[in-house]
């Protein structure tokens, strides 16, 4: 059946040219990558490129971005909706780049009147109904288990019912109580873990709040996904439902 949609994103994609010597830098520069068949793989090619074409990637500071580095982050980007569909990241249209980590202020008044300035130096920032923001040196730094642009891209996911709780829109065939009874098991576990001084098994910042948990474990499903079975196998477990992932076999 014809689809207007379809015929739209045939007509970018054929507009589209990227060299395959970029695509294959890409591949061979993102390990998470190296677990998708070569179907997946065009796919996320796709998708990557449509996402490019609907968002404004807008570098400041002086910072340049080429082709190579736009596609790097459109390709994280779209890893977790790579089996959900682009409409996943409906609702915004720009991404701003910093060269290296930048500075918000927020007001907030206390019980007593009183407006108090807090001054925070982040790596990335997701606004509800708003632009993603990265640091780009934070998105070259990754390292196992952290990946900044799928951290934010997760806040993007999760605030999809209107805010950011570490509960995103999950799919009908999912069961609502199992994922807030497995993600919260899991969120006071590494509670219990960062208040005693024990080792966390993940980046502790997924302590923060329910929403940073679900954002941190996104990174790690797709960044070290064994580590993240064997830490919280349940958590896993539903974020296999939710991002429509093959969940790793199991060992003998």
């Amino acid at each position: 059946m014809w689809s207007y949609q379809a015929w739209r994103n045939r007509r970018i994609l054929s507009r589209s040219s990227v060299d395959e010597s970029v695509w294959m830098g890409l591949f061979e520069r993102m390990p998470l990558l190296h677990r998708l068949n070569l179907e997946e793989w065009g796919r996320l090619r796709e998708l990557s490129l449509l996402f490019l074409h609907a968002k404004a990637i807008e570098p400041v500071q002086g910072l340049e971005l080429g082709q190579e580095q736009r596609l790097l982050i459109a390709v994280q980007a779209c890893l977790p909706i790579l089996n959900l569909n682009l409409d996943w990241l409906d609702g915004w249209v720009e991404i701003i780049v910093y060269p290296d980590a930048f500075i918000t202020r927020r007001e907030a008044v206390d019980g007593a009147g009183v407006v108090h300035t807090h001054r925070n130096i982040l790596g990335g920032e997701a606004w509800l109904r708003g632009p993603l923001v990265l640091s780009w040196r934070d998105i070259e730094a990754s390292e196992p288990g952290q990946n900044l642009v799928i951290h934010e891209i997760a806040h993007k996911l999760d605030m999809l019912d209107g805010r950011a709780n570490g509960y995103p829109p999950i799919h009908k065939q999912m069961i609502r109580q199992e994922w807030s009874a497995k993600f919260t098991a899991a969120y006071d576990d590494l509670l219990h873990r960062c208040n005693r001084g024990e080792e966390s098994g993940i980046n502790p910042y997924a302590a923060e709040n329910p929403a940073e948990f679900f954002a941190v474990c996104s990174e790690y499903f797709f960044q070290s996904p064994e580590l993240l079975a064997r830490i919280y196998p349940q958590v896993y477990g539903q974020l296999s439902l939710f991002y429509r992932q093959s969940p790793l076999p199991e060992s003998d």
